[in-house]
């Protein structure tokens, strides 16, 4: 009975330290997950966040750092700044975190260095995050490998180039910044094969060419942001027919023609055309059920007298439309908002 007992402890030994190895290997992540990670760390000039990057379980209080429960392998980096300016370079050394799914690393405003081509290869890839920084060199031209990113943030960086071709292959992506670059020539064309895109927020570049007519076969698309680039001719009319558009901005460009009455007859609730070179009269296309919480027409060649329909929206919130040479009806001249217009009064002949 002894000798049984005794075996039996030390079969429950073995199975106890058996167990605390198991254990270890669920929690903690392969030895070449954390090497990546220290290639990381290395690149940046540590803030303070990264002082819990200490010892060899990457998945265990190192800040920013989520590993799968199911494999251990690094899933999530997410290090956001905390006002402090730091400096370095993303290591190529990220790509060999095989498993992850998003990547933030975001308003560091030091942070340097190109993209790492190699970053299209994490096929798991949801999320990347590189805002608020000081990246530079150009998106990597393969990036339309990813399909299954559903976020695409790189606004507010120096980088350049063209937009890659292959972008318009990422077939889940819902929310795409690019603002605050140095991005230049046309849109890819085919833009409309992105059908999942929601947002779309490339202003302050240096892109150029016409507004693609395929952004309005994006079915999704509610916030288009275009400003501050160089595009020119018209727009196309189909923007105002999108089902879901809800902000256009395209103001300072070099923009021309008239302005298409669909987008007046939208649904639209933000829309700036300022800054540009539209003329013509302001179309006659404003409906009862319009809602504008902000119309920005200023800074145009627009002319003559604003049009009836302008009276029928529920609801204008911010109405700019400064700085053309357009005139005001006697029976808009006591109706808020027009009255605050400051707009000369139309000549008699010049009343419709």
């Amino acid at each position: 009975m002894i000798d049984m007992m005794g075996g039996g402890n030390g079969v429950l030994i073995v199975i106890l330290v058996g167990l605390t190895v198991t254990g270890s290997r669920v929690t903690s992540c392969p030895s070449s997950e954390w090497a990546a990670l220290m290639g990381l760390k290395a690149g940046l000039k540590q803030p303070l966040e990264l002082h819990s990057w200490t010892g060899t379980n990457c998945c265990h209080h190192w800040h920013g750092i989520t590993c799968d429960p199911r494999t251990s392998g690094v899933a999530d980096i997410n290090l956001r700044g905390s006002g402090e300016v730091i400096g370095g370079q993303i290591s190529p050394s990220i790509c060999n975190l095989t498993q992850l799914s998003s990547i933030t690393i975001s308003d560091w405003k030091g942070i340097s260095g190109n993209i790492p081509s190699c970053i299209t290869t994490l096929s798991l890839l949801q999320i990347i995050d590189l805002s608020g920084n000081l990246i530079h060199g150009p998106i990597p031209n393969e990036i339309g490998r990813l399909k299954q990113l559903t976020m695409l943030n790189l606004a507010d960086n120096h980088i350049s180039g063209r937009i890659p071709n292959s972008l318009t292959h990422l077939s889940n992506l819902m929310q795409l910044d690019l603002r605050n670059n140095a991005l230049h020539g046309p849109i890819p064309m085919d833009f409309s094969r992105l059908q999942k895109l929601n947002r779309a927020l490339l202003s302050h570049n240096l892109l150029t060419g016409p507004i693609p007519r395929s952004f309005s076969r994006i079915y999704a698309l509610a916030d288009l942001d275009l400003s501050l680039n160089r595009f020119s001719g018209p727009i196309p009319a189909s923007l105002g027919r999108m089902p879901v558009l809800d902000t256009l901005n395209l103001k300072y460009n070099n923009l021309s023609g008239n302005i298409p009455w669909t987008l007046l007859a939208s649904r639209m609730s933000h829309l700036d055309l300022s800054g540009n070179a539209f003329t013509g009269r302001i179309p006659n296309a404003f409906r009862e059920d319009s809602y504008f919480i902000s119309l920005d027409l200023s800074y145009n060649n627009l002319v003559g007298p604003l049009p009836k329909s302008i009276a029928l929206p529920t609801y204008f919130g911010n109405l700019d439309l400064t700085h053309n040479r357009l005139c005001l009806a006697a029976r808009l001249s006591r109706v808020a908002p027009f009255n605050r217009l400051r707009l000369r009064p139309c000549s008699p002949h010049r009343q419709s």
